[in-house]
């Protein structure tokens, strides 16, 4: 459990680094699609924001060989929340430094998940700060919403993939303060976390990686805050040929609305239509989602997630994702097969898993 103690010295995610093979396709998906600003281009990245992200960038796209999470950055709620913050992560041996932040941002501790994601806590931001032609009249509102695409709001959360959930989820707990919400057993081993230090259902989340690799980003998801936006977005993205993966639909884990889709690079990302549960009781105690419930929890509307990328595919990936699918399709890896419960493999809510 989380000390409570420490429960709310982590305030939000603030960004997030998605690599990109294709790094101009992935920069055209965000901004022609998604409506996201460009704020500012640096040596092989470019850094965007929601109309209402608060901060100079919440994306950052990087050109790299293989997609994947770059990092991702968690603001804390102080100055000295960053020092504790960062002093309980160095008293657990993790392997860390300090330094000065990309853009926009100041004084940064770096340091891995136990499985080898790049996280990072900051507590010094820039504002963002709209030029007059960029200014809303929604007092509230950062920028004007943008006129292209169906535009996102802001950075929702990250979900990552892991070959052990439970340390994972521990490392959040225990150092950062994160209240687990939400998680998935299979029997007695953690295959889903969902975690939050905040009244929002999740802003970490983490999977058990099907191929028991280290480190692989599940998806990056950005709010709308209204289904029927993730409706429009579906119509968009399949007029415009970008691969559309489950959705729209609803989760009965985090009751949130989503639709999942790839963008150019290879990357999964999430559209959030309304947020889900908002936490609000100080003393929620977890909710544990066993395998006969499987089928709500993974889909309420009806829709079905595809064994053969949903359940089996993140980033870095030796092959794309239209290689992934098509070799899962026909013949998936027997490891992987034993590694995604028997109850996910015949749920309601899953298309495509191999024949048992």
């Amino acid at each position: 459990m989380s000390d409570p103690r420490v429960r709310f010295e982590i305030a939000h995610l603030a960004r997030v680094e998605l690599l990109s093979p294709k790094p101009q396709e992935t920069e055209d998906f965000f901004t022609r699609f998604l409506g996201m600003y460009v704020t500012h281009r640096e040596g092989q990245s470019v850094y965007l924001r929601g109309y209402e992200d608060p901060y100079q960038w919440s994306l950052k796209i990087t050109e790299a060989a293989q997609a994947g999470l770059g990092h991702a950055a968690l603001r804390t709620h102080s100055p000295e929340a960053l020092e504790r913050r960062a002093a309980s992560l160095i008293d657990g041996n993790v392997d860390h430094k300090w330094h000065e932040s990309d853009y926009g941002y100041g004084k940064t501790f770096s340091y891995q998940s136990p499985d080898g994601h790049n996280l990072e806590l900051l507590w010094e931001v820039e504002k963002y700060q709209a030029p007059p032609e960029l200014q809303s009249k929604i007092l509230t509102r950062p920028s004007k919403k943008p006129l292209q695409g169906i535009p996102v709001k802001r950075i929702d959360h990250l979900n990552i993939l892991a070959s052990d959930v439970t340390a994972v989820k521990n490392s959040f707990e225990r150092h950062l303060g994160f209240e687990t919400r939400e998680r998935v057993v299979d029997g007695e081993v953690e295959i889903g976390a969902w975690m939050s230090t905040n009244i929002l259902g999740h802003e970490i989340a983490c999977l058990r990686d099907a191929q028991g690799e280290r480190g692989k980003l599940h998806h990056v998801a950005f709010y709308y805050g209204t289904g029927q936006h993730n409706v429009d977005a579906a119509e968009m993205f399949r007029d415009y040929d970008i691969r559309i993966e489950a959705g729209p639909d609803k989760h009965g884990i985090t009751q949130a609305q989503f639709l999942y889709v790839f963008e150019p690079g290879g990357n999964r990302i999430e559209l959030f239509g309304e947020p889900g549960i908002l936490q609000l009781e100080p003393d929620y105690e977890t909710r544990t989602w066993l395998m006969e419930d499987i089928d709500t929890g993974l889909a309420i509307g009806g829709a079905k997630l595809p064994f053969e990328t949903y359940f089996t595919y993140g980033t870095p990936s030796k092959l794309s994702v239209e290689e992934h699918a098509e070799a899962f399709l026909t013949g998936p890896p027997p490891e992987t097969v034993e590694t995604v419960p028997d109850a996910v493999e015949n749920s309601r809510a899953t298309a495509n898993a191999p024949a048992s």
